[in-house]
This record gives structure tokens, C-alpha cells and sequence, in this order.
């Protein structure tokens, strides 16, 4: 597979390491300094660049009939665009606010949890994110998958940042040096508290995980997520 990196930072060189190691070839970068000129030559993008430059990235890469694979979060305002995009283009494209097979296990386990604690009115909820100090967006793409998939469940309706509202979900958001990602689901009472954790201890599950979608994307057309990878049946890993 040859793979176009659009964003070469500590993500983008996660990816590069582990995807030599399983037998790809990357033969296109572009960061905020450089700019390589054969995109057309990949069979896949994968893009962990900034909020900012997410969106021209991306359509660089359907307007050159290569699939993309999504990672970068905050952008999200324009995504009706690049859906539809992927859709007139009939180039593939997949997004996923978290690639970590991890992370995208404990969007289920929230899931549940969710549908058990709806029936109990007396516990007030509230999710925290700690991410490293050079995380542009704040809160998470992952929390905002989070808060969403509660809010899907009817309970809520909204959620805000570090100020708790009625029907809405506090979202606390803290950045400290090298964290890599950690995130909690928090239900407490006056009595007790049930909490689900899930902590990244280094960025290579994300990376690999974006590998993984990009390995699974390549022949297929439409738009998708990471939960499509996963539920595969004929996903392996």
C-alpha cells in the first residue's frame, strides 16, 4: 500500500514507522514547512494534520481520486461538505475521532452504560479529557463522541464545556505535558461514584489503528466510520 501522510507531525511519523514495518511504502508528505507534488502516485491518505488545514487536505486528496483516512478532529463544521464530496467523487473517505481499537471498544462500553443508567435519575454525569499542552482542540473529538452517543439516548441534549447546564453534559477538559489521551466516564451520587476510564499510555494504538482503516478503506467506496472496520466480520488484525 503506498500511503500519502497529510500532516508530519508526531502522529504522522507514528504512522510512517508502523506502516514500513508492515510492508508499506509512504510516498507523499506534506506539513506546515513542505509540500511533495506526487499524491497521485498513493493509494491511500491518512490525515493527522492541523484543524486548520484538515479540510484543504482532505479535498486535495478526493479531488486526486486517492481515499482518505481522517484522524484530525475540530473541523467538523464542514464535514456535510466533504461527505458529499466523497460521494459526487466516488473516492472513499473514513473519519473517526479516535483510530485506537481501545478507545473505539470503550464507545461501546459507554454505550451500555448509558442504557443502564438512564433509569437512574440520581446520579448526575459528567466526562473529563486530559490531553497533552500541544492539543489544538478543546474538548476532544473523542469526548464529543462520547457526549453524542449519551445524547442519542435522549437523557441529555447538549453538552458544554466545564460549566454544567440542566440536560447537558459537563465536559471537563485539562492539558498537561505529555499525556497522550486519557478520558472518563463519571456517574456520581451523594453515595457513590461508577466511573469507566480509558487511558492511552503512547500514541502508537492510534497509529495503528489508522493503518488498520486504511488497510480495510483500500477497494471500497462510500463514506465511513471506524466502528465499520471493527464490525466487519472479516476484520482481523
Amino acid at each position: 500500500m503506498r500511503i500519502a501522510l497529510l500532516g508530519y507531525g508526531k502522529m504522522g511519523k507514528e504512522i510512517e514507522k508502523i506502516s514500513v514495518e508492515r510492508g508499506h511504502k509512504i510516498v507523499y508528505k506534506i506539513d506546515k514547512n513542505s509540500v511533495d507534488s506526487n499524491i497521485n502516485e498513493a493509494d491511500i491518505a491518512i490525515n493527522f494534520s492541523t484543524p486548520e488545514t484538515a479540510v484543504q487536505n482532505i479535498k486535495l486528496a478526493l479531488k486526486s481520486g486517492v481515499p482518505v483516512v481522517c484522524g484530525t478532529t475540530g473541523w467538523l463544521s464542514d464535514f456535510k461538505m466533504i461527505k458529499e464530496l466523497s460521494i459526487k467523487s466516488k473516492i472513499s473517505f473514513l473519519y473517526s475521532s479516535n483510530f485506537s481499537l481501545g478507545v473505539n471498544l470503550f464507545f461501546e462500553l459507554n454505550k451500555k452504560l448509558t442504557q443502564i443508567m438512564n433509569k437512574h435519575h440520581h446520579y448526575s454525569l459528567n466526562i473529563e479529557e486530559i490531553h497533552h499542552t500541544e492539543k489544538i482542540d478543546k474538548p476532544s473529538g473523542t469526548s464529543i463522541s462520547l457526549a453524542n452517543d449519551i445524547i442519542e439516548s435522549g437523557k441529555y441534549n447538549s453538552w458544554s464545556i466545564n460549566n454544567k447546564e440542566k440536560k447537558s453534559i459537563r465536559i471537563d477538559s485539562k492539558r498537561i505535558n505529555e499525556v497522550p489521551g486519557t478520558h472518563i466516564i463519571n456517574y456520581s451520587s451523594e453515595v457513590d461514584s461508577i466511573e469507566i476510564k480509558h487511558t492511552a499510555n503512547n500514541r502508537k494504538g492510534f497509529a495503528f489503528g489508522a493503518i488498520l482503516a486504511s488497510e480495510w478503506l483500500i477497494n471500497k467506496k462510500g463514506v465511513f466510520e471506524m466502528n465499520d472496520v471493527i464490525n466487519d466480520p472479516n476484520f482481523k488484525y
